[in-house]
């Protein structure tokens, strides 16, 4: 008698790294699509390689991260040192004897389908070690406007890119057209599923009689958080705020102990930012290619008031060209160009308008599929045991 077929799902592996906020969350809201989309249908390895498998010293880039781009002036100039097509190149070159054991590693621990890849530096060492014979290759950029030349390599099968502008430096670098598919950066699709503001607003306790200002200084609490929001409190006294500081447990110990004249909300991390982002009118942050994403979903207008040198200077520019938000870097410039917008509702209202014009919150479903069209094997057939 025949053996029982045994249905096989397909493996799909994520590679990421926590160098950033934006790499994972990216991940996981094409994840997110993938599950609701095809519940049970797929398995699916998600691995942190710069822990799990980089050697030292890379292996320590998700904590160093953070120091590292304390210090703007020193990122911006190694940035632009290893930037550049052949440069990006000959560094990979340089390094591969060094990584290519940890790179094999990898593909021997982690049979997949399909690898889908949302960081620029694992794009060639993985490429070059699962060589010739190899599943489908996606890459999906998170640097929204100034994308490094590590995230372009002629070998994968799709680079998803989030902007024109992207997609243009994808075609520089040797991609082909029919290889570039222009989706947007995928952001969890809870950024759509909220309540109106009212409701928000009440389920948070903020007040309904004031506009909210929104501050947020990402995982780190990074930027002059303090000083900003009391100048904000002094300048615009008809508002409220509220500020989220990540990590950064001493900014928050501090805000808490301080007198305001406006109602004033202090939070460390939070897992419900679509609701903060709906319930909220002027977002004030530094350029992060995924806050920007999201709060472009949400209709939300931003000051920009800080940005990584490099890699977040396209983010500044598309911004402001695009209408959705100023570049106000200092204590007093952003606390000018808020006030700026609370005094003058109908420009509040064209950048939030904006917004919604050049947003594509559907990317991370657009992904998914794309993923799972390139799937070779998805459970049509069976392996015999």
């Amino acid at each position: 008698m025949p053996l029982t077929q045994m249905p096989r799902k397909p493996k799909i592996l994520v590679l990421f790294s926590d160098t950033g906020g934006g790499h994972r969350s990216a991940a996981q809201a094409v994840i997110e699509s993938l599950e609701d989309k095809h519940p049970g249908e797929f398995e699916l390895d998600m691995v942190d390689v710069f822990k799990a498998y980089a050697p030292y010293p890379f292996n320590r880039a998700p904590e160093l991260y953070p120091a590292m781009v304390k210090i703007p002036n020193l990122w911006g100039l190694g940035y632009r040192m290893v930037d550049g097509r052949r440069r990006a190149a000959f560094m990979m070159d340089t390094l591969w004897p060094w990584i290519r054991p940890a790179a094999k590693q990898l593909v021997r621990e982690h049979p997949m389908d399909l690898v889908f890849c949302v960081h620029p530096l694992f794009n060639a060492p993985v490429l070059r070690a699962l060589g010739k014979h190899r599943p489908p290759f996606i890459t999906a950029v998170t640097d929204l406007v100034t994308a490094p030349n590590y995230w372009f390599h002629r070998r994968e099968d799709v680079c998803v890119v989030p902007t024109e502008q992207v997609r243009r430096s994808a075609l520089h670098n040797g991609l082909r057209s029919e290889q570039v598919k222009l989706l947007g950066l995928p952001i969890s699709k809870k950024f759509l599923l909220t309540m109106d503001k009212q409701s928000l607003r009440e389920k948070l306790g903020w007040p309904q009689d004031r506009l909210v200002v929104l501050m947020v200084g990402g995982a780190e609490g990074m930027g002059p958080l303090y000083d900003t929001a009391r100048q904000i409190s002094y300048t615009s006294p008809e508002c409220a705020l509220v500020v989220i500081t990540g990590r950064n447990e001493k900014l928050k110990l501090r805000m808490e102990s301080a007198d305001w004249t406006v109602p004033f909300f202090v939070y460390s991390f939070v897992n419900n930012m679509p609701d903060f982002m709906n319930a909220a009118d002027i977002l004030v942050t530094k350029a992060g290619p995924g806050t920007i994403s999201e709060s472009l979903a949400c209709g939300l207008p931003m000051v920009l008031n800080s940005r990584i040198p490099g890699q977040e200077d396209g983010n500044v520019r598309y911004v402001v060209e695009e209408g959705t938000g100023r570049w106000a870097p200092g204590t007093e410039r952003t606390a000018r160009a808020v006030r700026r917008w609370i005094a003058n509702p109908k420009l509040r209202e064209s950048a939030a308008a904006a917004c919604k014009r050049i947003a594509k919150p559907q990317a991370a479903d657009d992904i998914a599929d794309l993923i799972w069209n390139w799937l070779p094997y998805k459970g049509n057939d069976s392996l015999k045991s």
